[in-house]
């Protein structure tokens, strides 16, 4: 792209086609309320473009490549203080955003499941995120149970968000083209405020599960004590793939400690 180029080691994939950028733009809800929308690595503006041109939204640009943030307000002066140069995985939300907020952005491929997570990390903020992602990773995030692909981000993810898919793309819509598919995901953030169990101990659960997902359940979560001798018997000769969000609580649920 004219006036930055794609780095490798960033994970940069630059969207070319203009219309792809409008769908993924207007895939915005605004869900439960939220005006401030962040951009994360808007590159050479491809959605910045049409996102600064909203009046419904307060948009914010997060951008760690030096080259394009130094391109971005000589083609969109307009988003004036509103760049932030930095990396988002060490922003500080709740001191940037106190209110609530949508998450935007053809993601950096190498650090697209970190940002799943720390939309988790601020879930009572975070009402809608919207992003391209390695149709792996994507496949991955909406998978239900007895999927292969079926795992701990799904798992978590869905404990708090709805997941639908607004498209794939191809390779030959970026430059460079990446080697995979790529789709884009929306997650709402769904009406559970609390888990009816012990958070932590529910992520360490299904983390520990699937750490070792060929093993059943019995032997799977033998690195928690407090499990040993309390998993229902009807999850103990299951493989973590096979549970749903509503089996992990009810797991958790069983731990005597709980």
């Amino acid at each position: 792209m004219k006036g930055v180029r794609a780095k490798k080691q960033l994970g940069q994939h630059f969207l070319k086609d203009d219309s792809i950028a409008l769908r993924i733009t207007e895939a915005l809800t605004h869900h439960n309320g939220y005006r401030n929308v962040i951009e994360i690595g808007p590159g050479t503006g491809a959605l910045t473009k049409h996102l600064i041109t909203r009046n419904d939204i307060d948009l914010w640009c997060i951008e760690l490549d030096h080259e394009a943030a130094a391109h971005l307000p000589t083609v969109l002066p307009a988003l004036g203080d509103r760049l932030i140069i930095g990396d988002f995985l060490n922003l500080d939300l709740n001191a940037r955003f106190p209110n609530k907020f949508a998450i935007i952005g053809n993601f950096p491929y190498n650090i697209s499941t970190e940002i799943i997570f720390k939309a988790l990390e601020h879930r009572d903020r975070c009402m809608e995120v919207i992003g391209m992602f390695q149709k792996e990773v994507a496949d991955r995030v909406r998978a239900q149970p007895g999927s292969k692909v079926y795992g701990i981000t799904s798992v978590l993810a869905q404990a708090f968000y709805d997941i639908d898919e607004i498209m794939i793309v191809g390779p030959e819509q970026f430059i460079p083209p990446p080697k995979v598919q790529s789709a884009v995901i929306r997650m709402q953030r769904n009406t559970v405020d609390r888990l009816p169990c012990d958070e932590k101990l529910f992520t360490r659960v299904v983390k520990t599960a699937f750490n070792q997902r060929r093993k059943t359940l019995s032997n799977a979560l033998k690195p928690i004590p407090e499990l040993t001798d309390s998993i229902p018997e009807k999850f103990r000769m299951l493989r973590a793939e096979r549970l749903s969000v509503d089996d992990f609580i009810e797991l958790t649920l069983a731990c005597r400690n709980a």
